[in-house]
């Protein structure tokens, strides 16, 4: 019987991202991997040309060498002639090394300089999807593309496109000397491609198939990892190592599995190959005895042995052809999905004639906005109210009544289904958005922070500031000490996300970056979450000098912290319900009034004192903590 706590492996790997079967070799995604190559032209040029120079060098040195076998040697012209012959061979065989070097080391470079771009392309079209990209998108599978997938189309450039020409090139080369030495030996060799083509049609749908199952299965596995790590806190609270390890174990297994069936295909694709160049060198060895023993014919055998030379040169590539084809089918399966991020389109871009916001004065309106994220399940609906400016809007409601919809709006994270939004009365569809962001300062309800000291996460917002600006902004938020007693004060490691600080550091962090943008417009997500009320009565006059002379939205459910609101709204499944300002709102006794209630009763509100959102998650380091 299933273990009911246990998610189900079939669960897990009905993935509705999984990607759909294509052809494994798409000209059009080969096309726009040479496009990369376009800036590095020349270094392209140089490569190519030592290319088809290796391609002739190999079949013309088991040429000369068989015209020595089949000259001096076969006519006994002496020591001396077989040595010059020889040495003819020798710098012909060294030539052929040098072009290898430079063949090698090209290549190796040129594909180095495209991963390099395409990863700066990826990157930058991570920068430009908005936030519902990232909604709809696990963590894993953009690592996965940054990662395997980029790592897969390296060596498509790199090993694949260029060993596998070297190696096509060396076939027809030979064939051009074998053919025009002895056609009717070369028949023999003619006669292997239609079973050659056969071999590839009917093995190349099962390895495409098999390779895109492994990727897919990789990056199952690597979103499943992210996932883990970054909610290692909750698995282990709730005592779900094992039951996690067992789930990860099971998609271990899967891809070996995967891979398992991969490498069982290309185990009977390669070695069938070679064992058809090793038949038709042994029906050459009949026929070209038999040609050797026929009188009217009577071959020499110098001569059999020279087109032995050019057939080994001819068939040597086969196999590696089919180690190349192999990870060719790979290549293409990282490059459809590094090339279907590259082209997915933002839900939204500036439109064409958008303009640049002017200093705004910070009038905010709501026009009847409706908003979903997914279409047909609205989020807000008939969102309408004006916030004048220098005045504070607060955001009250029970979780999941929209209050963080409304500040995604107002952060033009994402546009309204329909109404308008409008800032000074520019409707937010007619506008650049950087001119917005330049002009809002937000401070979210997870105060996220990178890695890099106290004093890079701060100057985040402005990075021109200077040290003296972060210092005047922790002053103006009457926290300056608090920072200076850090062992290296504003250049004290943040850690990963912030793991070194406090939970009421890194808001403070947070609140002076926003501070030091001087933004004209402000949104404070549940800003005071993780911070006491010891704290937050200490920098709640500061707070009030950030909010003065700026538009400021307040999402809280600490409703002590919005009593000065000009303007509370009360919302409730996406509507607004009730609005006006604290006192009001006491008095009407509805929806405001039951949630202050509620706040007094589970120790929110005036008269609530709370230091527990002090104390640092298992780890952190205790020094930090004393600080506040």
């Amino acid at each position: 019987m299933d273990n009911p706590s246990r998610p189900s492996l079939v669960r897990v790997l009905r993935d509705p991202d999984r990607e759909a079967d294509r052809r494994p070799l798409d000209p059009r995604l080969i096309r726009r991997l040479f496009g990369y190559m376009r800036p590095y032209a020349a270094r392209r040029n140089v490569l190519l040309v030592c290319v088809v120079l290796r391609a002739i060098q190999l079949p013309a040195v088991a040429w000369a060498t068989g015209l020595v076998v089949n000259g001096p040697i076969a006519r006994r012209e002496g020591l001396v002639a077989i040595a010059m012959a020889s040495l003819v061979v020798l710098v012909l065989g060294a030539a052929t090394h040098v072009t290898f070097h430079f063949r090698y080391r090209l290549a190796l470079e040129l594909g180095e300089f495209v991963i390099h771009d395409l990863r700066d392309d990826l990157f930058r079209q991570l920068q430009r999807l908005p936030l519902g990209f990232f909604h709809r998108t696990k963590i894993g599978r953009i690592i996965s593309r940054m990662t395997s997938d980029c790592e897969a189309m390296r060596v498509g450039v790199q090993d694949v496109l260029f060993v596998g020409l070297v190696g096509l090139g060396q076939m027809a080369a030979s064939a051009a000397f074998m053919a025009w030495y002895d056609w009717a030996l070369f028949s023999i060799i003619a006669a292997m491609t239609p079973v050659l083509w056969g071999l590839n049609q009917h093995f190349r749908k099962r390895l495409s198939q098999a390779y895109r199952d492994v990727q897919e299965s990789f990056s199952r596995m690597t979103a499943t990892l992210a996932e883990s790590v970054a909610g290692i806190r909750v698995t282990q609270g709730y005592a779900r190592e094992r039951v996690n390890a067992s789930m990860f174990a099971d998609l271990v297994a899967d891809h070996a599995r995967y891979n398992m069936a991969a490498v069982r295909t290309a185990g009977v694709f390669t070695p069938l190959l070679e064992f058809n160049s090793q038949a038709f060198l042994a029906a050459l060895l009949v026929v070209g005895g038999y040609r050797a023993l026929r009188p009217d014919i009577a071959m020499p055998t110098g001569d059999l042995i020279q087109f032995f030379f050019l057939a080994g040169i001819f068939f040597n590539p086969i196999q590696i052809l089919g180690v190349q084809y192999n990870q060719a089918l790979t290549a293409m399966a990282g490059a459809e999905r590094v090339f279907r991020l590259l082209d997915t389109a933002p839900d939204w871009r500036d439109a064409a004639d958008a303009r640049d916001l002017p200093t705004l004065a910070g009038r905010v309106e709501f026009r009847d906005v409706s908003f979903s994220y997914t279409p047909g399940t609205p989020v807000l609906k008939n969102i309408d109210f004006v916030a004048e400016p220098g005045r504070t809007v607060a955001l009250v409601g029970h979780t999941g009544s929209g209050k963080s919809s409304l500040v995604n709006l107002l952060a033009r994270f994402y546009l309204p289904d329909s109404g308008e939004l409008r800032f000074d009365g520019h409707e937010t569809r007619g506008i650049v958005n950087a001119s917005l962001q330049r002009q809002l300062g937000l401070v979210p309800q997870q105060n996220f922070l990178f890695t890099g000291t106290i004093l890079d996460n701060i100057r985040f917002s402005r990075p021109e500031a200077s040290e003296a600006d972060v210092w005047a902004a922790l002053e103006q938020l009457d926290c300056r000490d608090l920072f200076a007693a850090l062992p290296d004060g504003l250049h004290t490691e943040a850690g990963e996300r912030g793991g070194q600080l406090s939970l009421g550091q890194r808001q403070l962090v947070c609140f002076a970056r926003a501070l030091l943008a001087d933004p004209r417009i402000l949104i404070l997500d549940e800003a005071t979450s993780a911070i006491d009320s010891l704290t937050e009565l200490r920098i709640q006059r500061a707070l009030e000098r950030l909010v003065k002379g700026r538009t400021s939205f307040v999402v809280a459910h600490r409703l002590s912290t919005i009593r000065r609101a000009d303007l509370v709204l009360v919302l409730d499944d996406g509507r607004i319900v009730e609005r006006g300002n604290h006192e009001s709102l006491l008095a009407e006794d509805g929806h405001y009034a039951a949630l202050w209630r509620a706040n007094e009763l589970t120790g929110f509100g005036d008269n609530a004192t709370r230091s527990t959102a002090t104390e640092n998650a298992p780890g952190e380091a205790p020094i930090l903590r004393k600080s506040l």
